[in-house]
């Protein structure tokens, strides 16, 4: 239970004992008992109605079962001797702690004591023939035990729902921090990267005194901080969506740029609409990975229906490493019920490819 939830509980369950207990410990009081037995009746009634208030504290305090049980027999056992003591007109007391027990303990444990007390009382009322008389006592105690069992069993259901909330907001949180590391992930790679190498390129005709095809070089630096920068915002907010066929035009541009001959298609037609965002984050980790790691001279990228394929004839690196990469191509491609194949070429050169079952899609 939550805290606001336990002090409610709380102050009902003081409210409960002032409804009676204090009556009980006012009529020893004023009776004609001797002193000394007066105040040992009073001193048991007082532990056992500040036993029972305390029982809220101990069970939120998360003590355990066997803690739990222990203090509820321990208070049924001082409950039984203020019953005894008083006599059984008195058998109603022990509706505190044989309710609380129902309600705090499993099922079979909480079975078993009430019953054991009801058995007790029964007997006790059967030899002092007192049965016929107070046997109402004993149904209304059977009757509050059984309906305490069932608001025990949906407390328990309750809280168990409340766990299981507690757990999905948790995992939901997990995945949505995980989709943000991913994106900016894809998203900043690709655009640092790109922007890395256009700044080399802008840096290297500006040495060669080239100055207009350096500024032309530098506007497109900017275009692409701007449009790295939107797509961080996009991100962030949830709402971003990659175009395969944007991917392979944004492809086409870095590679030449960096001086990489580009094998691309034209056309994305032939690619199922519901993998084309997913191909185009594939695509884009694949061209950057082949711009940072790879050397290659050449570049190509191959698409079918349900995958897509990139190599070089670079030096055989990639993102075939298990690292943030290729676990977030993976995740991406799980949903799908797609893999990502990853690795050097028997010949020279790396290859990627992400593949969807056909049953999958």
């Amino acid at each position: 239970m939550r805290r606001k939830d336990n002090n409610k509980w709380y102050w009902f369950s003081v409210l409960f004992v002032l409804l009676y207990i204090p009556s009980v410990i006012y009529d020893v009081a004023v009776g004609d008992r001797p002193l000394v037995e007066r105040v040992g009746l009073v001193l048991v009634l007082l532990a056992y109605g500040v036993g029972w208030m305390l029982i809220p504290r101990w069970l939120w305090s998360g003590a355990g079962e066997n803690f739990n049980t222990l203090a509820c027999l321990v208070l049924t056992a001082i409950g039984l001797v203020a019953v005894f003591w008083l006599g059984m007109d008195y058998a109603g007391l022990m509706v505190y702690i044989m309710s609380t027990v129902a309600v705090v303990l499993k099922p079979w444990r909480a079975i078993a004591i009430d019953g054991s007390v009801l058995l007790v009382l029964a007997a006790t009322m059967y030899l002092t023939q007192e049965l016929p008389r107070d046997g109402d006592r004993l149904a209304t105690l059977l009757s509050v035990s059984l309906g305490m069992l069932a608001v025990g069993r949906m407390i328990r259901a309750n809280q168990a729902l409340s766990a299981a909330q507690d757990e999905i907001a948790s995992l939901a949180r997990t995945e949505e921090r995980t989709r943000l590391a991913r994106d900016l992930h894809d998203i900043l790679g690709h655009s640092l990267t790109t922007i890395t190498l256009k700044t080399g390129v802008a840096r290297r005709l500006l040495e060669s005194s080239e100055p207009d095809r350096a500024l032309a070089e530098i506007r497109e630096v900017e275009h692409l901080t701007r449009q790295a920068l939107s797509d961080v915002r996009t991100t962030v907010s949830g709402y971003r969506e990659v175009s395969l066929s944007a991917e392979v035009v944004g492809a086409r541009a870095a590679l030449r740029t960096a001086g990489v001959e580009a094998d691309l298609p034209h056309a994305v037609d032939n690619v199922r609409p519901e993998l084309q965002g997913v191909f185009g984050y594939v695509l884009r980790e694949a061209i950057t990975n082949v711009l940072r790691h790879a050397a290659a001279t050449r570049c190509s990228v191959r698409l079918g229906a349900t995958w897509l394929e990139v190599r070089d004839n670079g030096r055989g690196v990639g993102v075939g490493e298990p690292g943030t990469g290729l676990r977030g191509l993976s995740e991406r491609l799980a949903p799908h019920g797609g893999t990502v194949l990853a690795g050097p070429l028997a010949d020279g050169g790396f290859r990627l490819r992400a593949e969807v079952g056909q049953e999958a899609v």
